[in-house]
């Protein structure tokens, strides 16, 4: 039987924007996603999970099911209503108000200071491409060093890498920009840097605590050992993985990575340039991150293309729907024989294990690792009052199972968030993606522990990985 270390957090994580709900109350200024729904007209992200005002039972139930760490993230427009200028003083009473509802029911915070929601003023400016943008992002983040002196565990950013392509790639996300991977690879690089000079403030300035910085990586394996599939591989592996590790661990990107970029950008018709003087602040941060975390939920396969970029964003779940191929890196295919979730996501524990693995052997300064999101949307169905979700279970264990041989052969990994705590609002799926272990009915905002809560529970307690929580009747 496989099993995790004595002092491994078993959390759950959330983001401001996707749980809080009270996007117009408490101060808070509006951020660029509220009008980007609105337009769309399908749905909002109100009331959310109602965390703004439900957060004390949320934790009531993670310190009742064992679930010893909570991610959070500040919401920036909370603080700063227009990103900069004037503090909102009732959004950092709140904020402490929840970290001292988390101390006393013994949960670990984790807290993310940017989980995809640019205030309205910065983002209608640029968002991060816009070099003031930087600017402001790290001057709200010393505020919160300052101010919220009892959290020990911060993360600069969440999902780099996505808020680039979702935002200028796919146009999922506000601004819809599509195709346009100059502004990808700018707005990469512009929060890496961002990253780096936030960690140089918070360890100059002798802060408390750990720092570091949530990376979304997703394997990427060769759709076959031709060498144009090979190297397509590579080169949509640079983008998503490569870059954003080199940037944090090695303070500047390698040859590898500057001539994969190269390649991509003289394809697609344009120059990149990055300034010398960034990996001057990046060198200075590389050794200093305490911790990375990793949101890991599925591995592709990728063949050579060359045709002009075709995204189609599946947000229905409809089994072979979803197109991904880029001009001049590859197509990531639909790998026959494999299993998938009901949002057609491949299920491959083993891609989580040979990530961590590389870690380890090519950044050897990394410190500690936490899994910052893993887990299943899955459509989960009321059942005689019940929410039975073996497969959740199902896609858990087989995940930490990955994990706990990564552990076995030498990786530091600290803990494990399932994505996520309660049910929350999704992004570009509203409300019928869900991911909890808590179900919320979204009408009553009322609570409801799902047969995954239980195991997950059982696995807290014991760190033994099993098939079934053997005290499963209390279900």
């Amino acid at each position: 039987m496989k099993t995790l270390p004595d002092d491994f957090i078993f959390g759950g994580a959330t983001a401001a924007y996707q749980c809080e709900g009270a996007t117009h109350e408490g101060g808070k200024g509006p951020v660029a996603w509220d009008a980007f729904l609105e337009k769309q007209g399908r749905f909002l992200a109100e009331p959310a999970s109602d965390f703004y005002h439900k957060y004390p039972i949320d934790l009531e139930l993670c310190e009742k099911f064992g679930v010893n760490g909570i991610r959070l993230s500040i919401a920036w427009s909370r603080i700063f209503p227009e990103g900069t200028g004037e503090v909102n003083k009732e959004g950092v009473r709140y904020y402490h108000e929840v970290l001292s509802e988390a101390k006393k029911r013994n949960v670990k915070v984790f807290v993310t200071l940017h989980h995809f929601d640019t205030p309205k003023a910065l983002f209608d400016e640029g968002d991060f491409l816009n070099r003031q943008t930087i600017d402001a992002f790290v001057e709200y983040a010393k505020f919160c060093f300052e101010e919220f002196k009892e959290v020990e565990y911060w993360s600069t950013f969440n999902e780099i890498y996505p808020i680039a392509t979702n935002q200028y790639l796919n146009g999922t996300f506000p601004p819809g920009i599509t195709y346009d991977l100059k502004k990808v690879m700018t707005c990469l690089h512009n929060m890496l840097y961002a990253h780096a000079r936030a960690v140089n403030v918070f360890k100059d300035g002798g802060y408390k605590g750990q720092i570091g910085v949530v990376h979304s990586l997703e394997t990427k394996y060769p759709a076959s050992m031709s060498d144009e599939d090979i190297h397509a591989a590579f080169l949509d592996d640079a983008l998503s993985i490569r870059m954003l590790l080199d940037g944090t661990f090695k303070g500047r990107y390698s040859k590898e990575t500057l001539s994969a970029l190269k390649e991509i950008s003289e394809e697609n018709g344009f120059e990149i340039h990055f300034p010398e003087a960034d990996f001057v602040e990046m060198e200075k941060a590389k050794d200093r991150n305490d911790y990375l975390g990793i949101n890991h939920y599925q591995s592709h396969f990728v063949k050579a293309y060359h045709g002009e970029s075709r995204i189609h964003h599946n947000g229905t779940g409809d089994k072979g729907t979803s197109a991904y191929a880029v001009k001049g890196i590859g197509e990531r295919i639909y790998k026959e024989g494999l299993p998938r979730t009901d949002w057609d996501w491949l299920i491959y524990p083993k891609g989580l294990y040979d990530l961590l693995i590389r870690i380890q052997t090519d950044y050897p300064n990394y410190k500690a690792i936490y899994i910052t999101e893993n887990g299943m949307g899955y459509k989960d169905e009321f059942v005689d009052g019940k929410i039975y979700d073996e497969p959740r279970i199902d896609y858990v264990k087989q995940y930490m199972e990955a994990l706990a041989d990564a552990i076995a052969d030498g990786v530091n990994v600290k803990g494990y968030f399932l994505w996520s705590l309660m049910d929350v609002f999704s992004w570009s799926n509203g409300y019928n993606k869900r991911y909890g272990l808590f179900y919320v009915d979204f009408d009553t905002q009322k609570r409801y522990p799902k047969q995954s809560a239980y195991w997950y529970q059982g696995l807290a307690r014991t760190k033994e990985i099993r098939d079934r929580y053997e005290e499963e009747e209390q279900y």
